[in-house]
């Protein structure tokens, strides 16, 4: 049973659950329904699992090549494709029924976006275009606004900014990775920015990336959705992840500097996702 837990990918799945619960708490402005919520976490949660799963399947033939994941269940045997895709079917049905029986028809909809986009295009092209980055960063943010969308029952400037914000955040927290993990996805051939453009050019974009997540970040207390507590521990953690990235020009030790940016971009997100319910207006 282990095996079938770890293709679920549960380290992603508790990660993105904090921004579901972010995105609950600042629709529900202090007012929480703590059974949608509870079903709402439960219901995304086995569509992530589900996602995963699927992804784990589509990704075996790369996994063999990266010394990270070539232990994974299904590289290895332990786990049969059948069994897998069974598997990631009974874990997308549950999971949409709990989402069409409590929460509303919009989040269904959000969610089964955010399952097509990583399953059906993310895993799909990630190995033959130098886009997944951004293309995964779309299922990335969808999320939030699944928790948001469970409590509004509709897209509004809110869901909006928590869209952008993630999709923002993701690219230089992806770039990090690529940069930490460089050796393996060169050898698994899969065409990340630092492998195909160069260093300089990711540690730019990182940069641009980082400016415009700060700028999206502001817009919920811009937009009064949340207070100055808030935007203080949005632009404090903001100037400190771009202090960091501005560091990267003068840094050699790039795998060095790339886990530190790998570890302040979690650290940003979840001062974010914490600040939030605290500093609703």
């Amino acid at each position: 049973m282990i095996n079938y837990y770890l293709i679920t990918k549960p380290g992603i799945i508790l990660g993105n659950l904090i921004t579901v619960g972010a995105g609950f708490l600042l629709a529900s402005k202090g007012a929480i329904d703590f059974r949608l919520f509870l079903a709402t976490l439960l219901g995304l949660a086995f569509i992530m699992a589900s996602a995963c799963v699927f992804n784990n399947f589509i990704d075996r033939q790369l996994d063999r090549k990266m010394s990270r994941t070539k232990n994974r269940a299904l590289v290895q045997g332990l786990i049969s494709s059948r069994s897998a895709i069974f598997f990631a079917i009974i874990l997308e049905i549950l999971g949409n029924l709990i989402l069409y029986y409590y929460t509303n028809p919009v989040t269904v909809v959000v969610a089964g976006i955010g399952f097509g986009v990583y399953v059906l295009l993310y895993s799909l092209w990630k190995s033959r275009t130098i886009y997944g980055t951004a293309i995964g960063s779309i299922a990335g943010a969808v999320p939030p606004v699944v928790g948001y969308c469970a409590v509004s029952n509709h897209f509004d400037v809110g869901a909006l900014i928590l869209f952008v914000m993630l999709v923002l955040w993701q690219m230089p927290h992806f770039f990090a990775i690529a940069i930490l993990h460089f050796e393996d996805y060169a050898a698994a051939g899969i065409p990340v920015l630092p492998i195909k453009k160069g260093m300089l050019r990711t540690k730019i974009h990182m940069v641009l990336y980082i400016l415009c997540f700060i700028l999206a970040a502001m817009m919920l207390t811009v937009f009064n959705y949340t207070g100055y507590v808030y935007l203080m521990v949005a632009l404090g953690m903001g100037l400190a992840w771009l202090w960091l990235s501005l560091k990267g020009f003068q840094r050699n030790d790039d795998q060095i500097w790339g886990k530190q940016m790998f570890r302040l971009s979690l650290a940003m997100i979840g001062a974010i996702c914490f600040a939030i319910p605290f500093d609703i207006i």
